[in-house]
């Protein structure tokens, strides 16, 4: 299983904090956001991490992600997306990373509190995406289900209800979804469109949707980013973090000290 980390764009909804550094590294309480989704995929059991990021700030990430984990088992790389063509796009962009291995993607602004750390090591063939109820899914895909809890149906964004499922940005695929991807013709967005990635995996029959209880914050605008801080917080969900990552922040920042007082003298 590879992972990846979708961290491109502009953000321009949290101009003008994104006018100097990437929403992905903005702070969600007491670290860069970017670290909940890479916790996300290191619970899971991932070892081998591509980070797809914007030109304009790519030295940032690669300044604070390059080696952090090197000491710890975890490879990241680096790819730079230009264009932000549509979330599928980072299965066209990641295609020489992935290669024939199966892929975990994460929003790099997305912050759960559950673990899904079962479902991305027992996951075998097909897709796997997860399913919140929320009361504004409309701005987001949306997956509507029967009486029996069987997927009838995935819109993108759509513009009348369906459900009230909304899903978040974190999708398990096999080694099928960049050649899937190639075929994906733009939505009236301009957007090559994940939707239509589900609903390819939901037409072979081979797409599982499970259901997410605890929160899900996707911290894109400044009343969002604010609240994912104080739910952070409250809920103490630091401590869900993988020991390693903890570990590897501490480290980075004794360095950072160790740096400073050299400058000093």
């Amino acid at each position: 299983m590879k992972g990846i980390i979708l961290a491109g764009g502009t953000a321009t909804r949290l101009f003008p904090l994104t006018a100097t550094t990437s929403k992905q590294l903005l702070p969600v309480y007491d670290r860069q956001m970017v670290f909940y989704p890479l916790n996300t995929l290191v619970k899971g059991g991932i070892k081998d991490i591509l980070m797809i990021v914007a030109p304009d700030h790519s030295g940032q990430f690669l300044n604070l992600l390059g080696s952090l984990l090197k000491n710890h088992g975890v490879s990241i790389m680096f790819e730079v997306q230009k264009v932000p063509r549509g979330l599928a796009d980072a299965f066209i962009v990641g295609e020489t990373f992935i290669d024939d291995d199966n892929v975990t993607m994460i929003l790099g602004d997305n912050i759960f509190e559950d673990d899904f750390g079962a479902q991305i090591k027992d996951f075998k063939s097909g897709g796997h995406i997860f399913a919140k109820k929320v009361s504004d899914p409309e701005r987001s895909g949306v997956v509507k289900f029967d009486e029996n809890g069987r997927v009838l149906q995935i819109v993108e964004k759509p513009k009348e209800w369906i459900s009230d499922y909304a899903i978040p940005g974190l999708y398990i695929y096999d080694q099928r979804v960049c050649g899937a991807a190639r075929t994906v013709k733009p939505s009236e967005r301009g957007e090559i469109e994940i939707t239509s990635l589900h609903n390819y995996y939901l037409e072979l029959g081979e797409l599982t949707v499970s259901k997410c209880e605890g929160e899900w914050l996707d911290a894109g605008t400044f009343d969002s980013l604010l609240e994912a801080s104080t739910i952070v917080k409250q809920k103490e969900l630091r401590k869900n973090f993988h020991p390693i990552i903890n570990q590897a922040i501490a480290e980075f920042n004794e360095e950072l000290k160790n740096i400073c007082k050299k400058r000093l003298l």
